[in-house]
C-alpha cells in the first residue's frame, strides 16, 4: 500500500502530532513554521527527508497528499483553503473558522474543490476519542440508556496567574489570541464528545459568563477576558439539550462528560481518572446488569499499544488513524470530525459569546449546507481577537470595557517579554 505523505504547518503542535501519523504508517515529507528555532527543532528531530519551508506558499506547492494544520488557533480556514485548491487533504487542528464569514468560505471552497478532486477534510479534535467518552459512545449504541435527552461536557483548565514559564511559552506577546479569546471559543474539547457520543447536532444557542477580574492584582497579564468560565446550553437536531463550556477555570483542573437518557446515565466522575461510572434506574436495569456501577473501560482496540504512546490519552493517535482511513477509503470523516461540524461547532462558539454580550439571548445555528444560511453570513466578520494587523472589532470579554491595569501591563513586558522600561 503506498504511504500518504504528510506536511506539517506549525512545527510545535505539529510534530507532536507527527508521531501518531508515523506509527500509522504515514511519510512526513514537509515542515512549515515562520519560527525558524522552533522549524529547526522540529526537523531535527523528524531526520533526513523532510523539506523545511518558512512560506505557507511555498510549503503548499511540495509533492505531498495531505497536509496537518497546527498554527495559531484562530487562523486555520485561510490555510485551510489554501491546501483545498492545491487538491491536499486537511487535518484542521481545534477550531475551524474564527468568524462566520470564513465558515461560508470554507465550505464554499471545499465544495469547489471536491468537485474537482475527492478531498478530504477533518477537524483534528481528540477529546471525542480519549477512553471514557468512547465507553459512553458505545453505551448510547448499545441502547441501554434509553433514548438520550441531555449531555454535558466541561473542559477546565485553570492556569496559574504568576506562571511565568507559562506565559512564555503560551502568551508571550499582548496581542496573542489567548489574551483575547472569549470562553466560549475554546469549544470544541467539551462540545466534541457530546455531539460524537449522542449523534446530536446543536441548533439553538444560548450562554452567560461568570465575570472574575483581577484588576487589582499584581501579576502579569495582558489578558483582555475578565471571565472565568462560559455556561453554554445547546438545543439539538434530535430534541437533547448539552450543558458545556469552553476553556474554563473555575475549581481543580478536569474533562468531565455525562450522558443521560429515560433509562440510566453514565460519566466520568472528577477525580477519578479514567473511571465510568454507569448507572440504571431500578426498574430499568438491564437482566445481569448492576444498578450502579464504577469501573475502568477497556479501549477492546487492537492497537492499543500504538494508542497508549499517543497524546491526549490515546485521543490524538485514534483521531489520526481516522483521517488516514477516511484518505484510503475516499469517504469523509464521521460526524462530529466532518467539515459541516466543524463549522457548527465554530458557530456555537461564535453565537455563544454573541448570547453573552446579549445577556444571555438565544441564537440559531445555522446549517450551512443551504446556501440561504451562507448569504446570511457570508459577510459577517465580527472577531473578538487580532487577525493579523487587524484588531478586534468586538469586546472578548462579557464586560465590555474590562482591560488589564498599566501595572499588570508593565509587569506582563518585563517578565514575559524581558522588555525592561525606561523610568
Amino acid at each position: 500500500m503506498e504511504k500518504i505523505r504528510i506536511g506539517i504547518f506549525g512545527a510545535g503542535r505539529g510534530y507532536n502530532l507527527s508521531r501518531n501519523f508515523m506509527m500509522l504508517n504515514c511519510d512526513i515529507v514537509a515542515l512549515c513554521d515562520s519560527h525558524k528555532e522552533r522549524l529547526a527543532q522540529a526537523a531535527s528531530k523528524l531526520g533526513e527527508g523532510v523539506t523545511c519551508y518558512e512560506s505557507f506558499d511555498e510549503f503548499v506547492k511540495h509533492d505531498m497528499d495531505a497536509v496537518i494544520l497546527a498554527n495559531n488557533f484562530h487562523e486555520h480556514t485561510p490555510f485551510a483553503i489554501k491546501c483545498f485548491q492545491h487538491g491536499l487533504h486537511v487535518f484542521s487542528e481545534c477550531i475551524s473558522n474564527i468568524t462566520m464569514a470564513e465558515g461560508v468560505e470554507l465550505i464554499r471552497e471545499f465544495e469547489k474543490a471536491n468537485a474537482k478532486s475527492k478531498v478530504i477534510y477533518m477537524l483534528a479534535e481528540n477529546y471525542p476519542d480519549m477512553i471514557f467518552n468512547r465507553e459512553m459512545k458505545r453505551l448510547v449504541d448499545g441502547g441501554t440508556l434509553g433514548k438520550i435527552l441531555y449531555a454535558e461536557g466541561e473542559y477546565n483548565h485553570p492556569v496559574a496567574g504568576d506562571d511565568i514559564a507559562f506565559l512564555k511559552e503560551y502568551t508571550y506577546y499582548p496581542e496573542h489570541w489567548r489574551n483575547y479569546i472569549p470562553r466560549t471559543y475554546y469549544i470544541t474539547h467539551s462540545l466534541g464528545p457530546c455531539m460524537r457520543i449522542t449523534g446530536a447536532t446543536p441548533k439553538k444557542v444560548t450562554a452567560f459568563s461568570i465575570f472574575v477580574p483581577n484588576s487589582g492584582a499584581e501579576i502579569p497579564t495582558a489578558c483582555r477576558v475578565g471571565d472565568a468560565a462560559s455556561i453554554i446550553t445547546t438545543q439539538n437536531d434530535d430534541g437533547t439539550v448539552f450543558r458545556v463550556t469552553g476553556c474554563a477555570k473555575f475549581g481543580a483542573h478536569h474533562h468531565t462528560y455525562r450522558v443521560c437518557g429515560t433509562k440510566g446515565q453514565a460519566e466520568n466522575l472528577r477525580g477519578m481518572g479514567t473511571k465510568v461510572m454507569l448507572r440504571y434506574n431500578k426498574w430499568d436495569t438491564p437482566e445481569g446488569a448492576q444498578t450502579e456501577t464504577l469501573y475502568e473501560p477497556s479501549w477492546n482496540d487492537p492497537e492499543e499499544k500504538f494508542i497508549n504512546r499517543g497524546g491526549h490519552g490515546g485521543g490524538d493517535y485514534i483521531t489520526s488513524r481516522t483521517f488516514v482511513e477516511s484518505i484510503r477509503a475516499g469517504k469523509q470523516p464521521p460526524h462530529p470530525y466532518d467539515i459541516h461540524s466543524a463549522v457548527t461547532m465554530s458557530s456555537v462558539a461564535i453565537l455563544a459569546h454573541r448570547s453573552v454580550l446579549d445577556g444571555g439571548k438565544p441564537y440559531d445555528i445555522p446549517d450551512f449546507h443551504t446556501e440561504e444560511a451562507r448569504k446570511q453570513y457570508e459577510n459577517d466578520r465580527l472577531c473578538p481577537l487580532w487577525l493579523g494587523e487587524t484588531p478586534p472589532n468586538i469586546p472578548s470579554c462579557s464586560h465590555p470595557d474590562y482591560a488589564p491595569t498599566e501595572r499588570q501591563l508593565q509587569l506582563f513586558r518585563e517578565q514575559v517579554m524581558g522588555i525592561t522600561e525606561d523610568k
